[in-house]
């Protein structure tokens, strides 16, 4: 495996670091994406600790300001010539509306468009590390999109916002697994089952303590997600939705065609990228 280059997202802090640890342990060379350049270092430093894998690399990226991500994309550039594993894991909850520098609601702009584009500026490492995967993690959200308010101005509500950032992920997974179709490379979305993590420390307190009671430590998410990234049992599987490494469904408005495209085309404007 040491041939195999990884990027992970969030990676200084719960399942991201988790999986950084458990592919280090497997001699990927891990590239550790994260907002906090201070807080990624330290993630080195015990990944490295952990795994004796020397071959961990941090790229500093803020996923809500597109002008840092196409930043860390261009760096990733140039540092290598192919990526062949990338995981979106970085993710953030907002208990009130915020706005991002690019004026964009910070939920959407995070859990979605700053992966989105992260991927498509990737888009051709991708391809020079074929075959190789894209990993979205998220939930198996029941929430519908508001394509006419998808910045949340005209209505929000913290739990609503949030569970259509993580609809969004699972449109955004399976549209991009069929634009990629034949192109060896695969695009899966994976649901982590409920984890220990900081994510929803700004969600109502019985959210928290209910999540908390049930919750499983972020280890075994790392576990499952390593596999998925690099087990031969999955190479080839596209267009799938995961969890505990087994295939699961999504509800019918996430495989709606025209959900998916319109997100798709929502997203290119979005991030100036047409």
């Amino acid at each position: 495996m040491s041939s195999k280059i990884c990027l992970v997202t969030g990676a200084n802090g719960g399942i991201g670091r988790a999986v950084a640890t458990a592919l280090a342990g497997r001699d990927a060379t891990l590239v550790l994406a994260c907002r906090d350049r201070e807080r990624g270092q330290a993630a080195r430093a015990e990944i490295i600790a952990a795994s004796g894998n020397q071959s961990v690399d941090v790229l500093q990226v803020d996923l809500s300001e597109q002008r840092s991500v196409r930043a860390m994309a261009a760096a990733f550039a140039a540092q290598y010539e192919q990526l062949d594993v990338l995981i979106h894991v970085a993710a953030v909850y907002k208990p009130s509306r915020e706005a991002t520098v690019d004026g964009l609601e910070t939920m959407f702009a995070v859990n979605h468009l700053g992966p989105f584009l992260l991927t498509t500026l990737l888009l051709e490492r991708l391809k020079a590390g074929v075959p190789s995967r894209v990993l979205v993690v998220t939930a198996p959200s029941t929430s519908s999109l508001d394509f006419d308010d998808l910045q949340a101005e005209k209505h929000f509500n913290a739990l609503d916002v949030f569970g259509a950032s993580k609809m969004a992920n699972l449109l955004f997974a399976y549209e991009m697994a069929r634009r990629l179709e034949g192109t060896g490379v695969a695009v899966n979305a994976v649901h982590p089952g409920l984890v220990k993590s900081n994510l929803m420390q700004q969600a109502p307190f019985i959210i928290r303590f209910i999540s908390g009671l049930v919750s499983s430590a972020p280890e075994q998410a790392g576990s499952a997600l390593a596999r998925l990234a690099l087990s031969d049992s999955y190479a080839g599987l596209s267009g799938r939705f995961f969890s505990g490494g087994k295939e699961i469904k999504s509800n019918a408005y996430s495989h709606d065609l025209q959900n998916q495209a319109r997100l798709w085309d929502a997203s290119l404007t979005l991030t100036d990228s047409r």
